[in-house]
């Protein structure tokens, strides 16, 4: 954040540690600034009253319990189109209809301090871009390149439009195995040159690409990473910002690995599966940049806004080798949240063990908000109090079967200690010690007990 948004920002810190502490929401610091960053924009934060209409002068609107049918509708048409909702428990896809109707801004992943994903969005990005002729707080980098086999001529019309834009910029050639096509190793590997070479934020764009404006909204966000999805759901690595933090370079090299070990997949379901993996370690602040960030040439010269307008074919062959590529991730992506049979969170202790315990939360389509919530923060809060040795600990969300006989198979390949438990179910405060003592690894234990 810039330096004024900063001094707003602490300004309502306290107001916003009352509400959430009133409303029983817990978030991390991430979180909370990003929550302080929409209201220094957008004016004042309340929480939805199941059933009311959100006042004019809110705006931004938290959301604890899904609205579903005629209330999901009825909220959805009362919104401004100058606010932003918030969903502070986003990993329960009880709130995913609501999330369809409105337009994905970003998410920030769990932590040790709040352990849940929160989500926000709205009607539109346009109330909360960046002021026409304004500059970012942050200084800002574009960085890209392409096959040498393609010449000089293949990013001529980027370099002259930042020139023109007065933007800082690092364009070259690569070695490629395959001629005038790029792989993800060698994007990747591009990147984290940059990122050892320059200090400020970058943002990759397509060298094919070209700039209907300056490029600014990423840096004016200051999250960690932001990037484009298509058709909701399937990430493109065609413009990527990465935020000058810890959080992004950790994503960064996770995808260089991956890319490395993995040469032939595609770069998009590639950089997707850094984005869980990085994600479900830390508190990774997500913004999900609207079209015009990635606007494909059919837009140009059309009353659609465009920003980036990238070289793309009229036809979907840029999106993916397959139509039905990745189809077990869709609905999550969708809601912008990691799979059920992804880990959402992973917390490590003091102990010095390589010993790691899974935790399967089932039944979570049949609980209200509030009790998978706290079911959450139980969890957490247990290992925290005493990790029984352990010295790490995966949360799953698993709403059906298949998605619990996943999450299993994975725990016990990395031979974890698996507890199966419920939303309604009370938890020992020695549970994890407890499993320790009387487990072997790759062992279940299933927390019995019926719903009160």
């Amino acid at each position: 954040m810039i330096s004024a948004d900063i001094a707003q920002a602490h300004g309502l810190q306290t107001n916003f540690d009352q509400l959430l502490a009133v409303n029983g929401i817990r978030m991390g610091v991430a979180q909370r600034q990003r929550l302080a960053w929409l209201s220094a924009r957008l004016g004042r934060v309340a929480v939805h009253q199941a059933g009311s209409v959100p006042a004019r002068d809110h705006g931004v609107i938290i959301l604890v319990e899904p609205p579903t049918g005629p209330a999901a509708e009825l909220l959805y048409r009362s919104l401004r189109t100058d606010c932003a909702v918030v969903v502070p428990f986003g990993e329960n896809p009880a709130f995913d209809f609501l999330k369809s109707k409105l337009t994905d801004f970003g998410t920030i992943g769990p932590s040790f301090d709040g352990p849940h994903e929160m989500w926000w969005g709205g009607l539109n990005w346009r109330p909360i871009a960046p002021e026409a002729g304004a500059r970012s707080g942050a200084e800002l980098r574009v960085v890209s390149c392409y096959p040498h086999a393609l010449g000089d001529d293949h990013a001529r019309a980027l370099r002259e439009k930042l020139a023109e834009f007065d933007i800082a910029c690092d364009i070259a050639p690569i070695d490629t195995a395959d001629g005038e096509t790029m792989r993800a190793p060698e994007k990747s590997a591009f990147m984290l040159r940059m990122w050892e070479e320059h200090r400020e934020p970058l943002l990759f764009i397509e060298a094919d690409a070209t700039l209907s404006e300056p490029p600014l909204l990423p840096s004016h966000l200051a999250c960690d990473i932001a990037l484009h999805k298509w058709n909701r759901w399937e990430m493109s690595a065609r413009t990527l910002h990465l935020g000058r933090t810890p959080a992004a370079e950790a994503l960064l090299r996770n995808w260089h690995h991956i890319a490395t070990a993995y040469p032939g997949v595609w770069d998009g379901y590639l950089l997707d599966q850094a984005w869980s993996l990085t994600s479900s370690q830390m508190a990774l602040d997500t913004a999900w940049l609207p079209r015009s960030y990635h606007a494909p040439a059919e837009d140009a010269g059309t009353p659609r806004h465009t920003t980036i307008v990238h070289n793309l074919p009229t036809d979907n062959s840029d999106l993916g080798p397959d139509a039905e590529f990745g189809v077990a991730m869709r609905a999550a992506r969708r809601a912008s949240r990691s799979g059920g049979r992804d880990t959402m969170i992973v917390i490590k202790s003091q102990a010095a063990s390589n010993d790691a315990i899974t935790v399967i939360l089932r039944d979570i389509a049949t609980s209200d908000a509030r009790e998978m919530a706290a079911s959450i923060e139980a969890v957490t809060g247990a290992f925290a109090a005493d990790c029984g040795g352990f010295g790490r600990l995966e949360l799953a969300l698993c709403p059906w079967q298949d998605d619990i006989r996943a999450a299993k198979s994975a725990a016990k390949s990395a031979n974890n200690r698996i507890i199966e438990i419920a939303p309604w179910q009370a938890l020992p405060t020695d549970l994890f010690r407890t499993v320790s003592q009387s487990c072997d690894a790759g062992s279940v234990v299933v927390m019995a007990g019926q719903r009160g």
